[in-house]
């Protein structure tokens, strides 16, 4: 569908279960993430945008300049944009008032953190799978109502510790409730990994 300014998948569910905003790592689209979202809630409506930015013909949701290195311009425009579809979008499904939670992997989960840091008043919970933080100088807003599990590998190269753990602190800087689950694997959603986001999910 198209209507909105992001292409993307909806899928509806059961209105007691949470929202999930599914957001594809580099390379990847709604169609992926879809299997993610399954396995995280099957019961849950299900909206899954596409990233506008394309590298060498793969989808992603920010530029960047090199390998981990970000264009923080860019990331603070794009997570406007998706901020805004969100918003569009929970009109367009009747989706006012349910609880919506971002999940994303890599690249998504790096745009959902930037939406949380940014615009708070759009999306307060997040899964973040392979994570970091997106900008060096987030805005400094009071995320004391967000809630965040991170889900990271001490063996990513891409999502390496120390930038992984400063996500964590400017999210816990700003009063957010940050649970981190820390797996021995490299980029990649683990078994124990998705197993952790089901719980917290059913918290």
């Amino acid at each position: 569908m198209s209507e909105l300014m992001f292409d993307h998948e909806f899928v509806e569910g059961s209105p007691s279960a949470p929202v999930l905003l599914l957001l594809h790592g580099t390379g990847g689209s709604p169609a992926d993430i879809l299997a993610l979202g399954k396995e995280l809630c099957p019961a849950s409506p299900m909206l899954a945008p596409e990233g506008q930015v394309s590298e060498n013909g793969a989808a992603r949701w920010f530029r960047r300049h090199a390998e981990g290195v970000f264009d923080a311009e860019d990331v603070v425009h794009r997570a406007g944009q998706l901020a805004d579809f969100v918003i569009e979008a929970r009109e367009r499904y009747d989706l006012g008032g349910r609880r919506l939670v971002a999940a994303g992997f890599s690249n998504g989960a790096n745009i959902a953190a930037a939406v949380l840091l940014s615009r708070p008043e759009v999306v307060t919970e997040a899964v973040l799978f392979a994570a970091m933080l997106p900008v060096p100088d987030p805005p400094s807003l009071d995320l004391s109502g967000t809630r965040v599990l991170m889900v990271n590998g001490r063996r990513d190269p891409m999502a390496p510790l120390g930038p992984a753990q400063e996500l964590a602190a400017a999210l816990r800087e700003r009063g957010a409730d940050v649970t981190e689950h820390w797996h021995s694997g490299g980029h990649q959603i683990t078994v124990d990994g998705l197993a952790a986001a089901k719980e917290w999910l059913a918290y």
